[in-house]
């Protein structure tokens, strides 16, 4: 007689699955498509309020074999990593200059937590009114949007370097450059890296606003276009793709991490 699983053997179980990620995944995937397919049974509401996965699937094919939601989802992403690459870099340079100065920091925050406190839809129309519905003001849309959180937490990331660590460096008569590279950055990265994280999911909220309020093109138009003419499966093929998108970015930070923390990986698991 076959004896039944110990809860040893269970536990195991659980514990490989939970390493699975790409199991787990699908598995998420699929419970929720089996509830999305049950709500529209039980339901019973017509297509255009609630389209089944099977209706969103077959629209999904359909715009993409006419090239349509590649030229949306490329101008959206184009929006994105110009908005990522500007204001990243900017948020960087102005993060480590006020660690720099105490002076500046408190002249300047003030400013920097006011303009956090405006929503960006309020805002996105302002940009749009002073540099026009293209390109430039989506992207000036996003770039604020990824500017705070990579601010603050460059900010914090370098003001928590330890200072007796400082001391070392300077006892060595290390020039600010080399402060730099072998102190302050590897000190400050997984701060730095932990408001990427956030940044990166934002970025895509900047682009769709600024699309959501003016444009002819990207994945906010496309949902314009379907809530306009109610196609309800349009606009779940534009909003899946921005999950996947911001999703991607997301993962794409993740895997920074694991390269540029591969030491503090190591020094967890000594």
């Amino acid at each position: 007689m076959k004896e039944p699983p110990s809860a040893a053997t269970k536990l195991d179980f659980w514990q490989r699955l939970s390493r699975n990620r790409a199991l787990l995944l699908l598995l998420s995937l699929l419970f929720f498509l089996l509830i999305w397919q049950m709500l529209v049974i039980v339901l019973n509401l017509p297509g255009f309020i609630l389209p089944s996965p099977a209706e969103v699937g077959r629209k999904f094919i359909s715009v993409l074999s006419t090239g349509l939601l590649w030229r949306h989802f490329s101008s959206t992403l184009e929006e994105i990593l110009l908005g990522l690459l500007i204001g990243i870099s900017a948020a960087t340079l102005l993060g480590y200059a006020l660690s720099k100065s105490q002076l500046a920091e408190r002249l300047l925050s003030p400013f920097l937590v006011g303009s956090q406190s405006i929503p960006m839809v309020a805002i996105a129309p302002l940009l749009v009114i002073w540099f026009g519905p293209g390109l430039l003001s989506k992207v000036l849309i996003c770039s604020l949007t990824v500017f705070f959180p990579v601010l603050i937490n460059t900010l914090v990331g370098l003001r928590d370097v330890p200072p007796e660590l400082r001391e070392v460096m300077r006892s060595l008569r290390a020039t600010p450059a080399q402060t730099l590279r072998y102190l302050e950055i590897p000190a400050a990265l997984p701060v730095f890296l932990g408001g990427l994280r956030v940044g990166a999911s934002l970025s895509v909220i900047g682009a769709i606003v600024g699309e959501l309020v003016a444009s002819d093109r990207g994945l906010g138009f496309l949902i314009n276009v379907g809530r306009g003419q109610y196609d309800t499966a349009l606009v779940f093929v534009a909003v899946i793709c921005l999950v996947v998108l911001a999703a991607s970015l997301y993962g794409l930070v993740l895997l920074l991490e694991n390269k540029f923390l591969s030491w503090q990986t190591w020094r967890k698991k000594a």
